[in-house]
């Protein structure tokens, strides 16, 4: 089947909301901040704001991305889709529509690292965890288009 990537609608925040919910349950470093119904509501306010990008394959939702500008606010896979296209379709989306994006991620977080540099992301800085929600130490990255690099 192919994948087909589409503006998320208040339907998916159901899809969207378990996969970032399963994210914070699966992961040994993570803390376990929210329960599955404040993942389903914070990802419905991303939709609602319009955010929201859904990589979906059949009638399954794979992953989604949230950018607000040039910030990569999520960019979340549900269990069983790393390494079938959906991050990298959801990024050059996001890639194509703006010409410079900036993200975090947990430094913890090896696998999402080794994505993002494979994907053009240089390393832009570093924090202690002062600054997120969680407590753990981050990330920047950032990317810029060809044109974005030279102007």
């Amino acid at each position: 089947m192919t994948l087909v990537l589409r503006a998320a609608t208040p339907l998916d925040a159901g899809s969207a909301g378990e996969i970032l919910y399963r994210f914070q349950q699966d992961t040994e470093w993570m803390p376990k901040l929210y329960t599955s119904a404040e993942a389903v509501a914070f990802c419905g306010l991303m939709i609602d704001r319009g955010w929201v990008t859904v990589a979906v394959r059949g009638r399954r939702v794979l992953g989604f991305l949230a950018r607000d500008g040039a910030e990569v606010c999520a960019l979340y896979l549900a269990q069983g889709a790393c390494g079938q296209g959906a991050g990298k379709a959801l990024l050059d989306a996001a890639k194509a529509a703006a010409p410079r994006l900036v993200l975090h991620t947990f430094a913890a977080n090896t696998r999402a690292q080794r994505f993002y540099q494979r994907q053009g992301f240089a390393e832009t800085g570093r924090g202690d965890g002062a600054s997120n929600e969680e407590g753990l130490p981050a990330i920047t990255y950032e990317w810029r288009s060809c044109q974005e690099a030279v102007a």
